[in-house]
């Protein structure tokens, strides 16, 4: 399906080759993202198709994350942004809290406050609106064995910014088939 071909390309190009995601590549590598797309445009159906994820996860342990791409839903960033938030409620309400957490994904990702040529909102920008669906465990996992996991962000934020706006456009341009 062309959105996974191009999910991974990102996942290869900007995730793991720009290091945006130290743990990525392992998960990756060994073949534990579960990719799903979403075609439907109704939230209520996007939220259902969340939770049902979030049972895949209960359901198999070798799967340590789930891509959730939104294919026709959520083009605008504001609409994006309700959905999320209304999606992070959810998990709360269904007793997901603590268990997994959502990272937002969208090809007009910016940062509050940042202006939106900030090659930095690129560390969040991605050729589909996305839910990414983590196990708090995995993470929690992963950060122990991290050295400085609080840089993480600053270092991505630098990354991007001395590789510039047009060196992040053109990598995600590359990106779609």
């Amino acid at each position: 399906m062309k959105q996974i071909t191009e999910t991974k390309k990102w996942l290869e190009t900007v995730v793991i080759a720009r290091n945006i995601c130290p743990f990525a590549k392992r998960v990756f590598d060994e073949g534990g993202i579960h990719f799903h797309v979403e075609t439907s445009t109704d939230v209520e159906t996007c939220l259902e198709n969340l939770l049902d994820e979030c049972a895949r996860l209960d359901e198999n342990p070798a799967i340590e994350t789930t891509l959730l791409i939104y294919a026709n839903g959520f083009a605008d960033f504001d609409e994006y942004l309700d959905f999320v938030e209304i999606a992070e409620r959810l998990l709360e309400v269904e007793d997901y809290e603590g268990i997994y957490q959502l990272a937002s994904f969208h090809p007009n990702y910016c940062f509050e406050g940042s202006n939106e040529n900030d090659a930095a909102n690129y560390t969040n920008r991605s050729p589909y609106p996305m839910l990414h669906l983590l196990r708090e465990s995995s993470l929690e996992k992963a950060l122990e064995n991290y050295p400085n996991p609080e840089e993480i962000p600053e270092n991505n934020i630098k990354l991007t910014r001395e590789l510039g706006l047009e060196k992040m456009r053109e990598t995600l341009a590359a990106c779609y088939d």
